[in-house]
């Protein structure tokens, strides 16, 4: 099975690179002689086979994995910054876990320990359109994008009463709200504008983000090849930063049938809060950096039934971070809540949206 790896020596070099200058050690001694954190599994590269995902039908659900395997070749400094970021999550998860640090609001200072930011959540939502004729995307699409958004991150979605009783007790309300700041559109008749960014640069017909530091960017186009969507992890280069869906898969739809109800919005925004696929890109022994969420080892399609078992446990199929149809997904857990939290801290990727 091909991979898409470092060679070994150069990954040799991050690594060490990246453990003798981990964040924050200086100035948090103390706690780091207390909490260890285990980098070990860490990656950014995944299988080949395993890098898209498709369905019985041919749909490319989410290209999230291989957009970064392209963001990474372009920026030599981006995999550094990653593991940083990657460290501090594992850091403020694990001080929380043992009732250390800081309850933040991100207001901490200096040489405070990071730890789960707590409190409501609002993020700016502009809505970037670019359409293949004059009122392609309507306005209803757009304000059905945000409300799935707001339900499905306050866990409002009604299907959440299906939970099976072995996930119930993880269900989590992310406590965050998106608000519709803005919306700019373009009507360029360009077929496919594949998953390299062009629609986000003006000089290739796209249109540029509006303030990523205090805005969350969607951009809405016809990407092609059956793709749904695909989002930027943080640390990446803020004039790419944001979320790319496609044209019938943006709020709720006839279009995109078991994918019209919004949800692919759901997904790509947990790519954009450091959220991986649950099923971590891999077999059993690639994990999604969550500890309260089954190992599995490739994601599933439809809506299955429960339980569906792989690598000895029940997968959470009903994650929003699965590839089933919109209909079948309805929860995060808290693992995947505290993940998304820890980037609001003081210093953390997202402070500014909370500051």
């Amino acid at each position: 099975m091909k991979k898409v790896i470092l060679s070994a020596a150069l990954l040799g070099l991050f690594l060490v690179s990246c453990e003798n200058d981990s964040p924050n050690i200086d100035d948090t001694v103390e706690d780091f002689q207390e909490v260890q954190i285990d980098m070990s599994d860490f990656s950014l590269y995944v299988d080949q086979d395993d890098i898209a995902g498709k369905s019985a039908n041919s749909i490319e659900k989410c290209v999230s994995m291989k957009n970064l395997e392209y963001r990474l070749s372009k920026n030599k400094g981006l995999a550094k910054k990653m593991y940083d970021i990657e460290y501090n999550t594992r850091k403020a998860i694990a001080l929380k876990n043992q009732g250390k640090g800081k309850p933040g609001g991100g207001n901490g200072g200096g040489g405070s320990t990071p730890t789960i930011f707590e409190g409501s959540i609002t993020i700016p939502v502009v809505v970037n359109i670019i359409e293949q004729f004059s009122g392609q995307v309507t306005q209803n699409q757009i304000n059905s994008q945000i409300r799935v958004l707001n339900e499905d991150f306050q866990n409002n979605n009604s299907n959440t009463v299906g939970v099976p009783s072995e996930f119930a007790g993880l269900v989590a309300d992310v406590d965050v709200a998106f608000v519709l700041a803005g919306v700019n559109r373009v009507v360029n008749t360009k077929a496919s504008w594949g998953t390299n960014d062009a629609m986000k640069i003006p000089s290739q017909g796209g249109i540029a983000p509006t303030d990523p530091s205090s805005n969350l960017n969607l951009w809405v186009c016809e990407i092609g090849g059956g793709i749904l969507g695909y989002a930027q992890f943080p640390g990446g280069s803020e004039a790419t930063d944001g979320v790319v869906i496609g044209t019938n898969f943006f709020g709720e739809t006839n279009a995109g049938g078991i994918y019209g109800k919004g949800r692919t919005g759901t997904h790509e925004v947990g790519h954009w809060l450091n959220l991986r696929h649950i099923w971590g890109d891999g077999r059993c022994n690639r994990d999604d950096f969550v500890a309260d969420t089954p190992s599995s080892d490739a994601p599933n399609y439809n809506c299955p039934s429960y339980p569906t078992v792989n690598c000895r446990t029940a997968d959470m199929t009903m994650n929003y971070m699965d590839y089933v149809q919109d209909d079948c997904m309805y929860m995060f857990t808290a693992g995947q809540n505290d993940r998304m939290r820890a980037l609001f801290v003081a210093g953390g990727p997202k402070e500014s949206f909370v500051n």
